[in-house]
């Protein structure tokens, strides 16, 4: 028998000399993966313990609603629990039609297609869209997913040229506008409501930039429909226009209670991405308890307003009373209420302060923001309650002082 040889593997060292995780558990510090044993309403139990959860995407509180649950049951006991298939093939249901139907009714476009994940959706887009020789133009706080259908897209299309603006800055969008030859394809491409920062993105005066310099608007609605309106339909109906985004995009994930993603747009542009989306061709169809759920929510959402303005005046609340506390929370307008804080150390700190007084956050760090940028996103449900709200502000009163970001 040959004498076994040991080989160094570049790869499995990368992987064997990487710490970081080690060494925030053994500080008592880890704030991830932390599995929840059960939902009650606007309550999470993690190792047996009862919090409250402030870093929830779940706006409306339609995930845990009874209505969605039994609809979803339905639809598992007519159709199954997998389509077994792509939408190209034979993973489309009458029930996604239905859905994409009543999708694009409820964004005024007039169509719709649907994606397994929200993340799908935007990495499948944008690459379809786009080709050699044309121009990607991004704000720089982007969703990671925007990023990644972009870097795909130049994969695929080497030639492609990638402009990014100043966060919601349009002065800077206009100056890389106006240095783009006019006959050359230029596509915008931003968040509506960022998901870090909280803040809305100036749609009408990117609208006016768009037409001037012949630009596309692919406008990603994730973390707006459900959130802003007066009737929940997002970043459009807030400026009051429909037409001020060709492309929106958004998923079923956070107000929809589901999970997958859509986007709507003209039926020509709908049926052209439809035949070239890599992640909607080489991927299996949306379940149909999840395309159910969201028919359900969309339902739920025209029928009950009162839960997006409880929602709003939940997130005027918390922004007024956090900035009168004197927490560096940005130039949020949303029920995204980010406490800046900028170095790990202390926003470790501050969130395993709110975890070990009941309160969920989410700790975030390079690279889902800039360096010296760390923060904790809280953001908040229409189902919280006043007591829920008040004992969330006065636990960050009371640890943001011990700590020193007050």
């Amino acid at each position: 028998m040959a004498d076994t040889i040991t080989r160094t593997n570049p790869i499995i060292e990368r992987s064997e000399q990487w710490l970081d995780a080690e060494e925030l558990r053994s500080s008592g510090l880890y704030p991830f993966f932390k599995p929840i044993e059960r939902n009650v309403g606007s309550k999470v139990i993690i190792a047996g313990r009862e919090l409250m959860m402030a870093g929830s995407n779940n706006y409306l509180g339609l995930a845990l609603d009874e209505r969605l649950r039994q609809v979803a049951r339905d639809a598992i006991s007519d159709y199954g629990t997998s389509c077994s298939g792509s939408r190209f093939m034979n993973g489309t249901l009458d029930i996604h039609e239905e859905l994409e139907h009543r999708l694009a009714d409820f964004i005024g476009k007039p169509a719709a297609l649907c994606y397994t994940t929200g993340y799908q959706s935007n990495v499948g887009s944008v690459s379809a869209i786009v080709q050699p020789g044309d121009h990607i133009i991004s704000d720089k706080r982007n969703h990671a997913s925007i990023m990644d259908g972009i870097f795909m897209a130049r994969g695929m299309h080497p030639g492609i040229h990638l402009h990014r603006y100043k966060h919601n800055n349009m002065d800077d969008l206009e100056r890389i506008l106006m240095k783009i030859p006019r006959d050359e394809a230029k596509i915008i491409v931003t968040d509506a409501v960022f998901s870090m920062e909280g803040d809305i993105v100036d749609l009408p005066r990117m609208r006016e930039l768009a037409d001037e310099y012949g630009a596309f608007i692919y406008l990603d609605e994730a973390h707006s429909i459900g959130v802003i309106g007066d009737t929940g339909r997002g970043a459009t109906e807030y400026f009051g226009d429909p037409d001020l985004a060709d492309i929106i995009m958004c998923t079923f994930s956070k107000s929809l209670g589901s999970i997958g993603g859509f986007i709507a747009g003209s039926e020509r542009m709908i049926d052209y991405i439809k035949h070239r989306s890599r992640s909607l061709i080489f991927s299996a169809s949306v379940p149909p308890a999840n395309a159910a759920a969201v028919m359900e929510a969309l339902r739920i959402i025209e029928a009950e307003p009162q839960r997006i303005h409880r929602l709003q005046e939940i997130g005027e609340t918390v922004g007024r009373e956090m900035r009168r506390m004197g927490f560096d929370i940005g130039h949020t307008q949303t029920p995204i209420v980010p406490i800046n804080i900028g170095d790990n150390e202390r926003t470790w700190l501050m969130f395993k302060a709110f975890y070990d007084a009941g309160v969920y956050v989410n700790p975030v760090i390079t690279p889902a923001v800039p360096p010296g940028s760390a923060l904790l996103r809280t953001s908040f449900m229409a189902t919280h309650e006043d007591s829920d709200i008040e004992f969330f502000l006065e636990t960050a009163e009371r640890e943001g002082r011990r700590i020193g970001l007050i």
